[in-house]
């Protein structure tokens, strides 16, 4: 890959998604018609050191097997259901499994208790859950209370009210006609905090993954020969998509852990994995570049490139990952309504506490409380364009605060930024709740 022109790849960016379109037809069996069939799509490894390996091949029988056991349940094109799965193979298999088929999964933490969990199946009405027997148990409390689940799917051992996710994948075929979705279906929800102590479902179309074409080719730089890898969990979208559905798009191999988050066991993932490729957040990277002396104790040879998002870096973590490692960290800023949209980028000038400019494709301003755009070095709302194929297209069951956060074709995103003289986007020192109150209500 040459070196990145900002300048001209924003200019000469056009967006090239099909109106028919399957998320999991274009990040899975469309390799399998090409000589990426038997290229590894996922390598996996668990905390007691467990690991597997799966090929494009692979994803393709193991998703279609889902698909079919689905519509055996009598799943058809709308049904929601709960992914409540650590980062485990069957966690890609059944979110692909059901896009495949038109359904919609809704990835969730294995950490939410059961009123969480009981209020994110009401609330979509979903049919099902998949989740394992170490995790079944919030479940089983809560499934009397929830009108419309109908199905409980384990991985590991599961009872007779239960159905075996092992068993239902033998027992169905591996041919599946999938369903033949347009961009502009839903695809997947994902829950998040929108207001003080209401979580909302963003809900997101197919036109999601290619939406997000410029994030994995340019800010993460991700390329053919890559092994990526996010340290986070599959259930948010940043992993979701960095690490699992924007590469898979692209015929990439990804690396996904299933265990704690412990620094020197990561530095020995990237070492015996060649991790090319990271993606993580600023707490995570703190960690590592506190490891005494990781710049001697492990082989980094591979390593490349780094992107962090969620918060703003601390600029002496930053400057100690360079030291130690000669990589710079690219930072990014995104939500789950619409993901990363504005960052650094390699070859491009970073400003120390900037969060970079958008990226290409990406249309965005800083706009005042009626959507309208400010001037450069005015301080008001971070705001993206409404037409962004990126972007969710409303929150599930909630009309009004969906109208609230779109003005005069932007969609708000609450954060209250400045824009440089440059183009460069900063966070605000008037960013705090006070301020947010009066701009966003």
């Amino acid at each position: 890959m040459g070196r990145f022109n900002y300048k001209e790849e924003y200019k000469n960016w056009k967006w090239k998604i099909p109106n028919k379109y399957n998320i999991g037809y274009d990040c899975v069996d469309k390799h399998t018609e090409t000589e990426k069939k038997n290229k590894i799509a996922l390598y996996w490894e668990n905390e007691e050191g467990f690991k597997e390996k799966y090929t494009y091949n692979d994803m393709k029988r193991f998703t279609n097997k889902f698909g079919n056991a689905l519509m055996n349940l009598g799943f058809k094109k709308g049904d929601r259901y709960l992914i409540r799965l650590p980062n485990i193979p069957q966690f890609q298999i059944s979110f692909l499994g059901g896009v495949k088929i038109g359904a919609v999964p809704i990835p969730s933490s294995i950490r939410l208790k059961d009123h969480d969990i009981e209020y994110r199946i009401n609330d979509s009405g979903s049919k099902a859950v998949i989740t394992t027997s170490k995790y079944v148990k919030e479940v089983n409390e809560i499934k009397e209370n929830c009108p419309t689940l109908e199905n409980i799917i384990v991985v590991g051992e599961a009872y007779e009210n239960q159905h075996s996710y092992d068993d239902m994948i033998k027992n169905t075929s591996d041919s599946l006609d999938i369903e033949p979705t347009t961009k502009d279906d839903v695809a997947f929800f994902s829950y998040t905090l929108v207001s003080s102590g209401n979580f909302n479902a963003a809900v997101h179309l197919h036109r999601w993954v290619p939406g997000n074409d410029p994030s994995v080719l340019f800010w993460q730089q991700a390329k053919d020969d890559d092994i990526i890898a996010h340290t986070g969990d599959l259930n948010w979208v940043f992993p979701l998509g960095n690490g699992f559905l924007f590469p898979w798009r692209h015929g990439f191999s990804t690396f996904v852990y299933d265990g704690r988050f412990h620094p020197e066991r990561w530095f020995e993932l990237i070492e015996r994995y060649n991790i090319s490729n990271l993606a993580s957040v600023p707490a995570a990277y703190k960690m590592l570049v506190e490891v005494r002396d990781a710049e001697k104790k492990y082989d980094l040879t591979n390593l490349q490139h780094c992107i962090s998002a969620d918060q703003l870096i601390n600029p002496k973590v930053v400057k100690e990952w360079k030291q130690k490692f000669n990589l710079d960290i690219y930072e990014g800023i995104g939500m789950t309504e619409v993901m990363v949209y504005v960052s650094n980028f390699k070859d491009m000038k970073i400003k120390p506490g900037s969060f970079g400019k958008p990226h290409p494709g990406k249309i965005c301003t800083i706009v005042n409380n009626e959507g309208e755009p400010l001037k450069k070095e005015e301080h008001g709302l971070l705001a993206v364009k409404q037409s962004d194929p990126g972007l969710f297209k409303e929150y599930w069951n909630n009309p009004e605060k969906t109208k609230k956060k779109f003005k005069n074709g932007w969609f708000i995103t609450g954060d209250i930024f400045y824009q440089d003289k440059d183009g460069y986007y900063w966070l605000s020192e008037k960013n705090n709740r006070k301020q947010l109150k009066k701009l966003v209500n």
